[in-house]
C-alpha cells in the first residue's frame, strides 16, 4: 500500500537522498500510521470492554500512544526540513534524531502504565470472557502491526531514518503484545486462576526492553557516533584514487542530519610538487567528494618529503616502534628537523580511544624506544584520536 501511495503522490519517489523525497515519505509513513494505529485503538478497546480484559485494554490504549507517537514522526520531518538559518547554519536535520528519541520515551512511558495496570490485576484478579469477535480483532491487530513494522523498516532503511526505526521497533514489540494478548484470551478459561494480569505484565517487560534498546539507537547520533563503515571507505577510495595523494587521515564526518553531512580530512601530497598545482587538485577532490556523496567536504593538504630516502627509511622504523606499544597505533605527518646537538622527529601518533595508555605515557615510551635508534633523536609528538572505525 505504501509503495502504492508512492508512486501516486511523491514525485522521484526513488530518489531517496532527496530532501524533499524523504520528507514526503515520513510524512506518508507517519499519516498512514496515525490512521491505522487509531482503527486500532479503537477496535481493541472495543473487544477489551466485552471481554473485561485489562490486557486488551491496556494493549488499545497502546496503540493510541502509537498513533501520537506517529504524530511525533511526523511533526519531526516537517521540522528537520526547514532550510538553515542565521542560527542553524547547518539546517535542522537533527529534529528527526529527537523525535526518534520522543518515540523511544513514549514506548518506555507505555510500558511503565501498562506495567502497573497488570500489577494491580495481579493484585486484584477479575474473570474475564473469551469472545470470538474479540479473538478476530486481535489476530487482525498482530497482522496490521507487522505489516505496520515491516514497511516502516523498509522505508527507514531506504531514506535512513533513526526516527522510523523506532517506529519500526515499536510496531514489532506491540505485535508481540497483541499476540500475548491473544493466547491469553484464548486459554485463560482452561486456568482455574485468572492469568490475565500475568501475561499483561510480561507484554510491559517486553515494550520496556524494546523501548531502552530504542532510545540507545536514537540517542547515538546526537551525541556524534562513529560514521558508517561503508560511507568511510568511499571518501577514502575517492581520495585515495588521485595519483597526486599519496595517503589520508583525520578523517571527521560531522553528522547534522541525514542528508546534512561534512567532512574534514587531511591529504599528504608531495612537497615537490607546485603549491599551485596541488591546490587545484586538492579544489577538484573537494568538490567531487561532495558531488557524488551529497556532502561537503573541506580537504586540508600536508605536503610530505617523499623523496628523500632518509627520512622515509626513519618514518618506517618509528612507525614500527610506535607499533610495539600497541599495533595499534599509527603515525603521519613525519618530519626530521636536524640540529647542531640533536635532531628533532615531528609526527602526529593516532591513539585509538581504546588504548589503555595515556598520551603522556606513550610520549615517554616513545621518546626512550627512538634513543634506540639514535642518542641524538627528540621527538616532537602531536597525539591524534581516530573519529572512523
Amino acid at each position: 500500500m505504501i509503495s502504492l501511495f508512492a508512486k501516486l503522490f511523491i514525485k522521484n519517489n526513488t530518489d531517496y537522498a532527496d530532501p524533499n523525497v524523504r520528507q514526503s515519505y515520513g510524512t506518508l509513513c507517519s499519516v498512514w500510521g496515525i490512521f491505522l494505529n487509531i482503527i486500532l485503538f479503537a477496535v481493541k478497546f472495543f473487544a477489551g470492554i466485552l471481554t473485561g480484559s485489562i490486557a486488551i485494554t491496556a494493549d488499545s490504549f497502546n496503540n493510541l500512544g502509537d498513533a501520537g507517537s506517529s504524530v511525533i514522526t511526523l511533526v519531526g520531518f516537517r521540522l528537520s526540513s526547514q532550510k538553515p538559518d542565521l542560527d542553524h547554519p547547518f539546517g535542522h536535520g537533527r529534529f528527526e534524531y529527537i523525535s526518534g528519541l520522543f518515540v523511544s520515551v513514549a514506548i518506555l512511558l507505555m510500558g511503565f502504565e501498562l506495567a502497573k495496570s497488570s500489577f494491580s490485576k495481579i493484585v486484584n484478579p477479575e474473570p474475564i470472557e473469551s469472545n470470538a469477535v474479540a479473538i478476530f480483532i486481535l489476530v487482525i491487530s498482530v497482522i496490521v502491526k507487522l505489516y505496520m513494522s515491516f514497511y516502516n523498516r523498509i522505508i527507514a532503511k531506504k531514506i535512513s531514518s533513526s526516527s522510523m526505526k523506532a517506529t519500526a521497533a515499536d510496531s514489532i514489540s506491540d505485535a508481540v503484545s497483541t499476540f500475548v494478548v491473544l493466547c491469553v484470551t484464548v486459554i485463560s478459561p482452561c486456568f482455574s486462576f485468572s492469568i490475565d494480569g500475568y501475561a499483561g505484565f510480561l507484554v510491559a517487560l517486553f515494550i520496556l526492553w524494546t523501548g531502552f534498546n530504542s532510545i540507545k539507537e536514537t540517542i547515538s547520533p546526537l551525541l556524534g557516533q562513529s560514521p558508517d563503515a561503508e560511507f568511510v571507505e568511499k571518501v577514502e577510495r575517492m581520495v585515495l584514487s588521485y595519483n597526486e595523494v599519496t595517503s589520508i587521515h583525520d578523517l571527521v564526518v560531522h553528522d547534522y542530519g541525514p542528508g546534512r553531512l561534512m567532512i574534514s580530512l587531511h591529504a599528504e601530497v608531495p612537497s615537490s610538487m607546485d603549491i599551485m598545482i596541488a591546490h587545484d587538485v586538492i579544489d577538484n577532490i573537494e568538490k567531487n567528494v561532495s558531488e557524488e556523496l551529497g556532502c561537503h567536504c573541506v580537504i586540508h593538504m600536508d605536503p610530505i618529503d617523499v623523496d628523500d630516502d632518509f627520512t622515509n627509511s626513519l618514518r618506517i622504523s618509528v612507525g614500527s616502534l610506535a607499533s610495539e606499544i600497541d599495533k595499534r597505533i599509527t603515525i603521519h605527518d613525519f618530519r626530521c628537523v636536524k640540529g647542531h646537538t640533536h635532531t628533532n622527529l615531528i609526527f602526529d601518533a593516532v591513539v585509538p580511544f581504546e588504548c589503555k595508555i595515556t598520551d603522556a605515557e606513550f610520549k615517554e615510551k616513545m621518546s626512550d624506544l627512538v634513543k634506540r635508534i639514535d642518542p641524538n633523536y627528540r621527538c616532537v609528538i602531536i597525539i591524534d584520536k581516530s573519529y572512523v572505525k
